[in-house]
């Protein structure tokens, strides 16, 4: 069997996505550039390590040669995401990662056509916030008939690892988009939009998710808003590298996720819903670890992939306490 190789490892998401894709039983490989950090995780698990920086092509190729499935967790993925999806087009390997970054989707677009000819799934966002409100919008897209607007939103609490503080402030934006006619738009009106997350209306704030392009490649719907209403201290000030490595199993059990979703008919009607799920950093580890044995066991569209299009509106739902309900 071919193996399921994890890219940064050892990094507070990487070590939780190793234990649960480990958990799961499968063929699985470590990897990372921190050889010391990278075999004490190994000997906890009882896999085998390849250490190896990504800035050479043949180094790349020789780690890939026996494996079906590569999940990067190295963030900023800005810096890994395209020698990574590089390297697994040329060897055929599946590409899987967990980044929230709207440039690791825009370069799952531009390498379709290369990835789809060469066999290879690009899969970026296979745990996190895209697979929860992929499945959320899909669940009410089966409901509507002709629908022609989401507009969707993410409720953020507790604390933020220091690998995504770091990446988030590395990805900052000064334009917020939208997806208009199925095209990436600056945002004309910085407005507010409520969402009822299950406590009563809030306040989402427009914020450029890769939503606006996995939801378009998933749906065809042609307009998408992405919001995020955000409570604790998710987003930190300060030096982010004196940040802790990320949230405690307390700080998480304390902190849930919970997302919202408005689609708008062709003749006016709104349906709603939201979801209500584990703290994000619990969800993604077992998400990823759950895309990768589906994706090693055979399900696989080539060329670039969503978790709502290749796993149905139902995958959320499979995932630790997670539930969707219509509003």
């Amino acid at each position: 069997m071919k193996h399921l190789i994890i890219y940064g490892a050892t990094g507070y998401t990487g070590r939780l996505t190793a234990k649960a894709a480990h958990s799961l039983g499968l063929p699985l490989l470590i990897a990372g550039r921190n050889a010391q950090q990278l075999e004490i995780l190994a000997k906890d698990l009882g896999v085998a390590t390849r250490v190896f920086a990504l800035d050479d092509p043949d180094t790349l190729d020789a780690a890939l040669s026996d494996c079906g499935v590569l999940l990067n967790c190295a963030g900023p993925y800005l810096h890994t995401a395209e020698p990574l999806m590089h390297a697994a087009i040329r060897n055929g390997v599946h590409y899987l990662d967990v980044s929230a970054e709207l440039n690791s989707y825009l370069l799952a677009q531009q390498l379709d056509a290369s990835a789809a000819t060469a066999g290879v799934m690009l899969l970026p966002g296979s745990g996190g916030s895209v697979a929860i409100l992929g499945s959320l919008a899909g669940h009410v897209i089966k409901n509507t008939k002709n629908a022609r607007k989401i507009a969707i939103a993410l409720h953020v609490s507790g604390t933020m690892s220091r690998g995504s503080a770091i990446s988030a402030s590395e990805n900052m934006m000064v334009e917020t988009l939208v997806c208009k006619d199925g095209k990436l738009q600056p945002r004309t009106s910085g407005h507010l939009q409520m969402f009822d997350f299950g406590n009563g209306p809030v306040s989402g704030i427009p914020l450029t998710l890769p939503d606006l392009i996995t939801l378009w490649q998933a749906t065809r719907i042609p307009d998408i808003e992405t919001y995020v209403h955000v409570s604790g201290d998710a987003f930190p000030n300060g030096n982010l590298a004196d940040l802790p490595d990320g949230p405690s199993e307390t700080e998480r059990q304390a902190n849930r996720y919970q997302a919202a979703v408005e689609i708008t008919d062709m003749d006016g009607s709104i349906h709603r819903a939201r979801l209500d799920t584990v703290n994000g950093y619990s969800f993604t580890p077992l998400a990823a670890a759950e895309a990768a044995r589906r994706v090693l066991a055979g399900t696989v569209k080539p060329g670039f992939q969503t978790p709502l299009g290749l796993f149905g509106s139902d995958f959320a739902e499979t995932i630790a306490d997670t539930q969707i309900m219509d509003v």
